[in-house]
């Protein structure tokens, strides 16, 4: 365990420990953006439909004329 503790880190653990509410609403803004379920072939589907990019973006392509 570290020994040192960020003035930022202290202030946001006291301002939590004041505001208890804000961990549910941390609790409710994650689960509304970040935790949901995964399809993993869609996720398959999504990675092998990526067209792979020109090492330079405006380089002219020699097949089409």
């Amino acid at each position: 365990m570290a020994l040192y503790e960020s003035d930022f880190t202290k202030f946001m653990r006291d301002f939590l420990d004041k505001h208890p509410e804000e961990r549910e609403q941390q609790r409710e803004g994650r689960a509304l953006w970040w935790d949901k379920p995964q399809d993993l072939q869609t996720r398959r589907d999504d990675l092998d439909s990526n067209v792979p990019q020109k090492a330079y973006y405006y380089q002219p392509d020699p097949n089409q004329g």
